[in-house]
């Protein structure tokens, strides 16, 4: 088994791992007598790990087949780890506020899984795996928008059922407009500044093909070099 097709079952080994860690946390929500699909659904981890799901098939699939990953599936990969790993940290974040705010808030191994585990694995896959090329700057841009469409789309949406997701977004929660816009352009600095490290290290060459010397793959016949894909 070569080292590319290692990667590749692993991505569609996050991508299994992921789907039963949705399943999971969805079953425990029933649980709970506030508990409604359409709220557990509008989470941005929830809605962010149903699309890795699909991009991690997408690179295991590639990589099993030994090619190179293409230009456009670099830069959605940065996008959507984007949104995992700093929903981590917003969740990092949420479980230090509860004790301080009165709140419970458990932590089952669905959300380990989801929250932490598979955004762990999968930012080593994105700097050690061989096949990855530059994500292009553009994707951090599309995070932005992506953040802030959905924070829109989630206070309206709260307005109306009068319930949201984060207690930041929460005005009965929140003393002052001053600190809603205080956690808000702090959740968006760190999306941000995630993309940013992702497509930056992006630009460095992935550990495995300078440790192990492992060869480019042609994409496809007639394929430009990757070193000009990005002009």
């Amino acid at each position: 088994m070569t080292i590319r097709t290692a990667f590749g079952v692993l991505r569609l080994t996050m991508a299994v791992l992921c789907i039963v860690a949705l399943v999971a946390r969805f079953i425990w929500g029933l649980g709970s007598s506030t508990f409604t699909a359409g709220n557990f659904f509008a989470y941005l981890t929830i809605e962010s790990n149903m699309v890795f799901v699909v991009v991690s098939v997408l690179a295991g699939i590639l990589a099993l087949r030994g090619t190179d990953d293409p230009a456009w599936l670099d830069t959605l990969r940065a996008s959507v780890l984007s949104g995992t790993v700093s929903s981590g940290v917003v969740f990092a974040f949420l479980i230090q506020q509860a004790g301080a705010r009165g709140f419970r808030l458990d932590v089952p191994w669905s959300d380990q899984v989801l929250h932490f585990w598979l955004p762990t694995i999968a930012l080593l896959d994105w700097v050690i795996a061989p096949g990855r090329g530059r994500a292009l700057w553009r994707s951090v841009i599309f995070v932005l928008v992506f953040t802030l469409g959905w924070g829109g789309a989630t206070l309206i949406r709260g307005e109306f059922v009068g319930w949201y997701p984060y207690f930041f977004l929460d005005p009965a929660q929140l003393g002052s407009a001053g600190e809603f816009f205080l956690f808000g352009a702090s959740a968006l600095a760190l999306f941000g500044g995630v993309s940013c490290g992702l497509v930056a290290l992006s630009r460095l060459q992935p550990l495995a093909e300078r440790e192990f010397s492992v060869p480019r793959r042609v994409r496809a016949r007639g394929a430009r070099p990757r070193g000009d894909r990005h002009r």
